[in-house]
């Protein structure tokens, strides 16, 4: 079965975490006790107050990273270092996603709130090095972070990338608002759906769904 409302895409863009890799991973388990680490030396408060903090900020500013440089100023290079220094050792090459991925025509596109550094050692170890025309992370967005509108603006503009002609992948269903009205196709990947109106397509195997898009031989 292939969607032919993917025929036009000539431009794939694809989140990091917990998209590029499965969320039993756990990652992000990593990270965000890095994060609370980082947030309680930087603002020396206790690690109950850190973990808070870390928490409202990703809620309110869409990252913490966000929140901790609109309300404390800080520098955000030091801190990206910081929480994105962890063990990837678990994480296992996908050869059906880069079969899927390398398939895909046109052009193909990591955009992370995390960094570019941190997004290429993901994409090596899961075997998916070489697949993408161009990797971008916040720093890429002038630190704005997904959802607002304006960091897309900034990667696409800077990528050359036209939306009518362009489909998201992400695992945060708001990250997909945007995407959808500036007139993207998108699709919600995750273990169970988040049904939206601005969520064309929900899928907990990314591999299986990007094969599906093209037509097969014959």
């Amino acid at each position: 079965m292939t969607m032919p409302e993917f025929h036009n895409v000539r431009a794939w863009v694809f989140d990091l975490d917990n998209t590029l890799y499965p969320p039993s991973a756990r990652l992000f388990d990593q990270i965000e006790i890095r994060m609370t680490d980082w947030v309680m030396q930087a603002l020396r408060v206790e690690r109950d107050e850190a973990d808070r903090l870390r928490r409202h900020y990703w809620q309110l500013y869409g990252t913490t990273l966000a929140g901790l440089m609109s309300e404390h100023g800080v520098d955000p290079a030091p801190y990206l270092t910081s929480v994105h220094d962890i063990t990837l050792d678990h994480l296992e090459q996908d050869l059906p996603l880069a079969r899927a991925i390398s398939a895909l025509p046109g052009r193909r596109i990591v955009y992370t709130n995390g960094s570019r550094p941190y997004a290429e050692r993901v994409i090596e170890a899961r075997g998916l090095s070489g697949l993408f025309d161009a990797v971008y992370g916040v720093e890429h967005a002038g630190f704005r972070p997904k959802p607002e509108r304006a960091a897309f603006e900034t990667i696409f503009t800077a990528d050359g990338i036209d939306p009518a002609t362009a489909a998201m992948f992400e695992d945060d269903p708001r990250n997909l608002a945007a995407p959808h009205d500036m007139g993207m196709r998108t699709v919600h990947v995750a273990p169970l759906p988040a049904p939206a109106p601005h969520i064309h397509h929900h899928t907990d195997d990314l591999a299986g769904f990007l094969s599906r898009l093209l037509p097969g031989p014959g």
